[in-house]
């Protein structure tokens, strides 16, 4: 999983970073954090689901490549956020993931991209579904925001408005 970021997009604004990234490692050395917004791992979700649902405090879960939405499918009522990891900048599951999520799924939480997360994905993302943006550390987050408004028609729908151009 990427590193902490102190600034995230949210909504198309940039926003500081609320949420903690929880690796297995530092779960099994430190336990949960009894408050503070936090994603763990699908493993860990699976497997502290009960213990994770008692805290008072914000819970999502992040999910990597081959690990499919519907595996948390009838608990996202319980999460605020579900984080998608990119790897690579190349890796398209995620993209799928995020699709699914909102449309087979209904999923109206905080859809994060995390990882390797470009400027040139941005516009793209946000048609299938994402709405938060935790950019590379190494990039300008201004920059990246432009990204969200490289095109102002398209001629597809996407999951905000599935009409094509001819029927909008």
């Amino acid at each position: 999983m990427a590193e902490q970021v102190e600034k995230v997009i949210i909504d198309g604004a940039i926003e500081e970073n609320e949420w903690r990234h929880l690796t297995d490692e530092q779960i099994e050395s430190e336990g949960v954090p009894a408050s503070g917004a936090i994603t763990v791992p699908l493993s860990v979700w699976q497997a502290r689901r009960d213990e994770l649902c008692k805290r008072n405090d914000r819970i999502g879960v992040w999910l990597e490549p081959g690990e499919e939405p519907a595996e948390i499918a009838d608990d996202l009522d319980r999460l605020e956020m579900v984080a998608i990891h990119f790897p690579a900048h190349k890796d398209g599951r995620g993209y799928s993931y995020a699709r699914e999520l909102r449309t087979r799924y209904g999923f109206s939480g905080e859809v994060r991209a995390v990882g390797d997360v470009l400027q040139d994905q941005l516009f793209y993302m946000h048609r299938v579904g994402f709405n938060a943006f935790e950019v590379r550390p190494d990039r300008d987050i201004n920059e990246a925001l432009a990204g969200l408004k490289v095109f102002s028609i398209t001629y597809q729908g996407d999951v905000h408005d599935p009409r094509p151009i001819y029927q909008r």
